[in-house]
């Protein structure tokens, strides 16, 4: 009796270890989890500001107005994009187009599927996981041996180097051309639709109580006849793989059984997931020639020459590239980030983006809701007589402001939120697109107004707002509440960015 008493004791307190006692206390085991500051990045808490003018506009220039406007938690790059951290984007897509023709014997376009020897896997960085697997894996860990004396290491890189006829100097120099990033994005606005979700019946149905053998209703050629009553018809599923991507073309699941006397079609209607995941390529090489084109009867040579890839300038920002170049680059700073994450077990992160124009302005008020310029004040110098930022002040004496072109990216004071050059030196993307009216029908919480242009639309839907004012722009431009454009696909020696990632939580405060 005493051991049965303990047996049925030990039971119980097992079982109500193991129980969730009849409670509603959620899914167990799952640890708190709270945001990381993410490297070179600043937090901006929730909150709300005016966001528009503060003083009187331009004559004519009426694009903006007064507008208080609620914005979400979310961390900041504290400087623009560097030369040096762009670099490390087109060397992650350099290496990886190297591996790529390594793997496949100099040919990029057709894998090569035979299983490399352990001799060869000294020699080239590729390894493959499993005999069955028909796809290789990059070892980013075994460095590419680019002065290799190996003739076949030297020719299946050679696609990406510039062929003789274009060198300078018999100059063995990466082709930039070929720098090309592929990558993917979610349309989630697109999928978001209510008629994008769940499509009403295409093809009206078919009540057919008598059928014979071969004969084709709406698209299904029956196998065996019958008398039965039969259910509804419709028409069979589209193949995704044959046919466009077209939205509300497709059903989710269709699945067709045909026996004697029987026909059953079990059907669910939507659209295919594929439709809203966009493939784009996008060349991932700043514009280095912008310093001389965006100039008419100016000696910018020696810009074009050494601005990008010259030690000397690493800690400037990077210039010359489009809003699509920029975009490309969040995308594969979110991937290197979230993909580290995964490995580690880890949990992931919102990805990096370009900051929408209502978070851009309230990080450069820093805190100071009717502030005119980011550092607080409504003069452009301070009492010393110093100019604050780096920008074509006076009659175009570039020099006086300590500048002259871009200058080092932590240079000047920042504002009270710790953000440099929010004014000057380089204007800055946004994610969205410039329309003169936006501030009149976007929502008050989170403003953001986006389209999404195509390279055949007219260049007026291309336009993209950018902010901050730059090296070569007067004042005015420097103002938090002055808004501009340029076109998407136009690369500028005065135009760079930085990047953000909202806030996963409300705010920081309510973890402690």
């Amino acid at each position: 009796m005493k051991k049965l008493l303990i047996l049925a004791s030990f039971v119980a307190v097992v079982t109500g270890c193991n129980s969730y006692s009849g409670e509603l206390v959620g899914v167990k085991g799952r640890e708190d989890w709270f945001q990381p500051d993410p490297y070179g990045m600043l937090y901006m808490p929730v909150g709300s500001y005016h966001m528009g003018p503060n003083d009187d506009e331009v004559g004519a220039a009426h694009t903006t107005k007064s507008k208080v406007v609620s914005i979400q938690a979310f961390y900041i790059d504290e400087t623009e994009i560097s030369n040096n951290e762009y670099r490390q984007f087109v060397y992650w897509v350099r290496d990886s187009i190297a591996r790529v023709l390594l793997a496949n014997g100099g040919n990029a376009e057709a894998p090569d599927y035979q299983i490399p020897q352990d001799e060869y896997l000294d020699m080239y960085p590729v390894y493959r996981q499993d005999q069955n697997l028909k796809e290789f894996y990059i070892n980013w860990e075994k460095k590419i041996k680019w002065d290799s004396n190996d003739d076949d290491y030297r020719l299946d890189l050679q696609p990406l180097y510039l062929s003789e006829a274009e060198r300078y100097y018999n100059r063995k120099e990466i082709d930039t051309r070929k720098l090309n990033y592929e990558y993917y994005r979610i349309d989630i606005r697109m999928a978001a639709k209510k008629n994008n979700r769940f499509l009403p019946q295409k093809s009206p149905d078919v009540q057919v109580n008598e059928f014979k053998k071969g004969e084709y209703i709406n698209g299904v050629t029956l196998n065996d006849g019958g008398t039965d009553k039969l259910g509804t018809m419709t028409a069979p599923v589209k193949d995704p793989g044959t046919e466009p991507k077209t939205l509300g073309e497709y059903q989710v699941e269709n699945e067709v059984s045909v026996s004697p006397g029987n026909y059953v079609i079990k059907e669910r209607k939507g659209v295919d997931r594929s439709v809203f995941i966009i493939k784009d390529i996008i060349n991932v090489y700043p514009d280095t020639l912008a310093w001389v084109h965006d100039f008419t009867y100016a000696f910018n040579e020696p810009m074009t020459n050494m601005y990008f890839w010259h030690p000397a300038y690493d800690q400037y920002p990077v210039v010359g590239v489009t809003w699509k170049q920029a975009r490309a680059f969040c995308q594969w700073r979110s991937n290197l980030l979230n993909n580290y994450l995964i490995s580690s077990g880890q949990s992931i992160v919102n990805d990096f983006r370009l900051p929408t124009e209502s978070e851009w302005e309230y990080a450069a008020r820093g805190g100071n809701d009717l502030s005119q310029y980011p550092w607080g004040g409504p003069y452009i110098r301070n009492a010393r007589g110093c100019f604050l930022a780096n920008f074509k002040p006076m009659r175009g004496s570039y020099e006086v402001d300590g500048g002259f072109h871009t200058v080092h990216i932590f240079s000047y004071n920042p504002n009270d939120w710790g953000l440099y050059c929010m004014a000057g030196n380089a204007a800055e993307w946004t994610r969205n697109a410039f329309e003169e009216s936006a501030y009149d029908f976007e929502h008050d919480m989170n403003p953001d107004y986006e389209y999404e242009a195509q390279d055949n639309e007219a260049n007026v839907l291309k336009r993209k707002v950018i902010r901050g004012g730059s090296w070569k722009d007067v004042g005015y431009y420097l103002q938090n509440s002055t808004k501009t454009y340029e076109y998407q696909d136009t690369a500028k020696c005065y135009i760079g960015f930085r990047c953000v990632m909202t806030y996963l939580g409300r705010a920081k405060d309510d973890n402690i």
